[in-house]
């Protein structure tokens, strides 16, 4: 369908509305439901002259209704706290929510099941804050983990209106370090919740000519008195001038303030609010008594977290500048919201500094929030493979294209001064032709009036991001000029971008579901390519640029962009409409690589456009990274489950074996023992060294291994060639087989040493007194080894590196076969773990119940005395005759939860870490 026509686009729109709200609201539709609605509406509209196109209509309304979220889950204390949601939701207006929530169905066309999860999740969040209206002092702390791009801000707006419902007067958003962010994130407070543009006035109830925006326009909307002296342009924060500027009380209605997050803003509104309105107590400090105060602080491990190395000494600036903050009223809620919520979880919670208080730490709550299915997210994009046998793996969309040509260009430990080479790497010319591909797809798809964005970041130099903007932008006229054949050229263009079309776009449009991309010709394409270039503007986006994403500016013809930028496009900036990124910037920390992912998020009809240009190296960096933010959510799960608190919760985050590292040094200076237990977990190898000499080395020791096991426990072979078991084994033997182990370098994580050390800690203590080991062995394998008088079939596992022979590292998902850690268990121990896993899935509310219960069910039924050790002779496929090879040896271990929580001196490259992580305070970068 052409969209060059409004008249179609506005009826489909309507048609969209009456459909949604004529659909169940309590439950998901039937198909058979929404093709009778749609064809309803249909009828309906055509009588009254609308255009329509049925079937467009019936694919969207499909697309709408087939998303689903899932409840979130948390870790709470209820120490101080008095529960009162329930009954105050008889005894108050809920108008903001109300209005919020209309907005979201009505004008951004949100599913209402997604709406119905937010509303869900918002009172869970809401319920552990105090009743605005109980006498003080009180306090609460808490934390909220979502997924980047996957919908903090809108979690936080409708928790914001209920707030406000609630009775909280002042409402505080701390919206990131840079002015573009805050100014971003105060235009969605303006469309959200405060419904008119701060831009031009600052209470809704002003006289004069109203700006009403988003919900504020909505039809019947009843005008909500609330104010802000924050506005959403770039020089909107708040400081000395709108402070005097400030014409209103704060207590009477709800007052909400976006400001930067930074010390000096942050002290100018603590002056300012308990001048106005403080009182001194009797330690001669001003508070701020009966007008109860809400902060909610975006990307909550950003700037926020005290980075000093004394936790009892003064704290750095914007740390102590939010507790200030929070201690100078007596009524207080503070919540946090990030994606990357290690270094929150490190921070001390028993600091209580004579000045600042305690410090941040979520005492009173951790929530973890899902996202729909239709986010697209480190599991869609890069795939995640889960040891929960009853849980499917989620193999990754073909939407990463490898860069293997730029380092000539721009080499990656690159200095300020670089001047890259005029010529551009063939790999960002072919990014280049798929955003504008992109783009003109989008066009043939009847989406003129929308946002397009390329992101490419590859240097955090803003002098350097000058040069590669330029280089960008002259290639890009380059290419317009020879559409318009002025060199003689464009049939040969054009047949590059055919190819590139139907080599690359059409193969992987057929990976998707027909009813979630439709599929195009290269003949509905490609009239519509000189259209979307011409629209296209190259834009750097850092600290020194003058240039401007001005999405909402250009909302009603749509923005297409090219952004060079750096740090100031790697946390909380969205770019709209965000299809093609081409990035190379490495980081050496978990969180600061999800950071930089800006193509999360969501691309309703065009997920199949979107690609990403990078490394291979960068993959295999997000693949882990990916698995342990995944590994994180779901402990947040299990001991949401045991009813356990945010004191009670020991931060274990699977380590990386490319040599990154969770968050930044300073920020894991007090919490660097929570990450080093192995207790309830079950490291395992899958990162191997092939050299000759380390592959005999490890055999050895094994067949030495299973000599000593013959000495001292009974085998139990059940099948010619299958597992060999012994029971009984004791600690030492098992210590001795693993100190004498040998992993590759890059295993950072699988450390048989500190593996050992920490059975050695626990047998002091009298735990893993008891191991049950098996070399297990497939008794259909056509390759046998004899193993110390026990001939096993060799076990086989896929190399993820193809080229594995010349690396010299062969590396795997996974050694473990998930059933094979149950052995050891007694009958009855399985059947709770049976039931625990069940217990989860039911209250993740999926429909199919686990048959048998995956690894981390299991070891929490094992005695502390109750081990397992598995052991994998792993059958390598290169070249070699078979005669001339030994078998890899790889291995897991099930550890029991340790009711001591014995650390291992596990994390080593602190120094290494130090000297190479990136300081965000360097100057230059963007």
């Amino acid at each position: 369908m052409s969209a060059d026509h409004d008249e179609p686009l506005e009826s489909l729109a309507t048609a969209k509305r009456l459909v949604l709200a004529m659909l169940p609201p309590d439950r998901q539709p039937s198909p058979d439901e929404v093709r009778e609605v749609v064809n309803a509406v249909f009828g309906m509209l055509a009588g009254q002259g609308k255009v329509l196109d049925r079937e467009q209509l019936l694919k969207e309304i499909e697309v709408m209704a087939a998303v689903f979220q899932e409840g979130s889950s948390g870790l709470r204390s209820g120490e101080g706290h008095e529960p009162w949601l329930p009954e105050a939701r008889n005894d108050r207006t809920w108008d903001f929510w109300e209005r919020y929530r209309r907005y979201l169905e009505d004008l951004r066309n949100m599913p209402r099941q997604v709406v119905r999860r937010l509303d869900q999740s918002t009172d869970e969040v809401l319920s552990e804050l105090e009743d605005p209206r109980r006498p003080g002092p009180w306090r609460r702390t808490g934390l909220v983990i979502g997924q980047v791009q996957s919908g903090k801000t809108g979690q936080y707006i409708g928790l914001a209106a209920k707030a406000v419902d609630a009775g909280y007067r002042l409402i505080v958003v701390l919206a990131g370090i840079h002015n573009d962010l805050r100014s971003q994130t105060q235009l969605r407070i303006d469309e959200g919740l405060l419904g008119f543009d701060t831009q031009h006035q600052t209470r809704s109830n002003e006289d004069g000519n109203s700006r009403l925006m988003g919900a504020g326009k909505l039809p019947l909307a009843r005008k909500l008195d609330i104010a802000s002296p924050t506005n959403s342009s770039e020089k909107g924060d708040f400081g000395r001038q709108a402070a005097a500027a400030v014409n209103f009380p704060i207590g009477s209605f709800p007052v909400v303030l976006v400001v930067k997050k930074h010390w000096r803003i942050l002290e100018y509104l603590r002056t300012w609010v308990t001048d106005v309105h403080g009182e001194e107590n009797e330690t001669g400090r001003r508070i701020v008594r009966d007008v109860p105060l809400f902060v909610i602080d975006d990307e909550a491990d950003n700037a926020s977290i005290n980075t000093a190395r004394d936790p009892e000494a003064d704290p750095t600036k914007t740390n102590a500048a939010i507790r200030e903050l929070v201690n100078s009223f007596d009524k207080t809620a503070y919540v946090g919201y990030t994606a990357t919520p290690f270094a929150n979880i490190y921070i001390d919670p028993d600091v209580d500094h004579d000045d600042f208080g305690a410090d941040l730490f979520p005492d009173s709550f951790v929530r973890s929030l899902t996202s729909p299915s239709n986010y697209l997210g480190p599991e869609r994009v890069f795939g995640l493979q889960t040891e929960d046998e009853e849980e499917e793996d989620t193999p990754p969309l073909p939407l990463v294209r490898h860069v293997d040509d730029a380092d000539v260009w721009l080499p990656d430990k690159h200095k300020p001064g670089f001047v890259p080479s005029d010529d551009l790497p063939s790999s960002l010319r072919e990014a280049i032709a798929s955003f504008v591909l992109a783009c003109a797809a989008r066009r043939a798809r009847g989406q003129t009036k929308v946002h397009n964005s390329m992101l490419v970041h590859v240097t955090r130099f803003t002098a350097v991001q000058g040069i590669v903007r330029d280089q960008v932008d002259d290639h890009l006229r380059l290419v317009v000029d020879k559409l318009q054949d002025r060199y003689g050229k464009s049939s040969e263009l054009r047949a590059e971008l055919r190819t590139l079309w139907e080599r690359d776009f059409v193969a992987t449009t057929n990976h998707f579901p027909t009813d979630e991309a439709e599929a195009l010709t290269w003949e509905q394409v490609s009239g519509h390519i000189l259209p979307a270039l011409r629209k296209i503007q190259v834009k750097t986006v850092n600290g020194t640029s003058k240039d401007a994403l001005d999405y909402h500016e250009n909302r009603r013809s749509g923005l297409s962009v090219i952004a060079i930028g750096g740090q100031r496009l790697s946390r909380g900036l969205t770019l709209d409409g965000l299809t093609v990124s081409y990035y190379l910037r490495a980081s050496k920390t978990y969180d600061t690589l999800l950071q930089m992912g800006r193509w999360f998020g969501y691309r309703p009809g065009h997920e199949d456009l979107c690609r990403l240009y990078t490394t291979r190296a960068l993959e295999a960096a997000y693949v882990e990274v990916t698995a342990a933010t995944d590994e994180l959510r779901r402990e947040v799960e299990e001991m949401a489950t045991l009813n356990l608190t945010p004191r009670d919760f020991g931060l274990k985050v699977r380590s990386s074996s490319l040599g990154l590292t969770v968050t930044a040094a300073n920020k894991m200076r007090q919490g660097t023992k929570v990450m080093l237990s192995y207790s309830g977990e079950g490291p395992e190898t899958v990162i191997f060294d092939i050299s000759d000499r380390t592959v005999e080395h490890n055999f050895t020791v094994l067949e030495n291994f299973v000599r000593r096991l013959g000495l001292v426990a009974e085998p139990d072979q059940r099948a010619s060639g299958g597992n060999v078991v012994w029971r009984g084994v004791s600690p030492e033997t098992i210590s001795d087989f693993l100190s004498g182990y040998e992993t590759d370098r890059m295993a950072q994580r699988v450390r048989p040493r500190f593996i050992a050390k920490y059975i050695d800690q626990c047998v002091k203590v009298g735990e893993l007194s008891n191991w049950t080991v098996c070399l297990v062995g497939k008794a259909t394998s056509g390759k046998r080894q004899e193993i110390a008088g026990h001939t096993v079939g060799l076990v086989t596992r896929a190399p993820l590196n193809d080229g594995f022979e010349t690396e010299g590292r062969y590396t795997i998902r996974r050694v473990l076969s998930p059933k094979d850690e149950g052995l050891g268990l007694d009958d009855a121990q399985v059947e709770r773990a049976r039931q625990a896993a069940r217990r989860a899935a039911e209250r993740k509310g999926k429909a199919k119940l686990p048959k048998d219960p995956s690894g981390e069910y299991l070891r929490r039924q094992r005695r502390p005395d109750q081990a397992l050790l598995l052991v994998y002779p792993i059958e390598l496929p290169t070249s070699q005759t078979p005669e001339q090879r030994k078998p890899l040896v790889g291995f897991q271990v099930s550890f029991p939860h340790s009711r001591y929580q014995s650390d291992t001196e596990y994390v080593v490259n602190n120094t290494w870490l130090r000297e190479d992580i990136y300081n965000a305070d360097v100057e230059d970068e963007g």
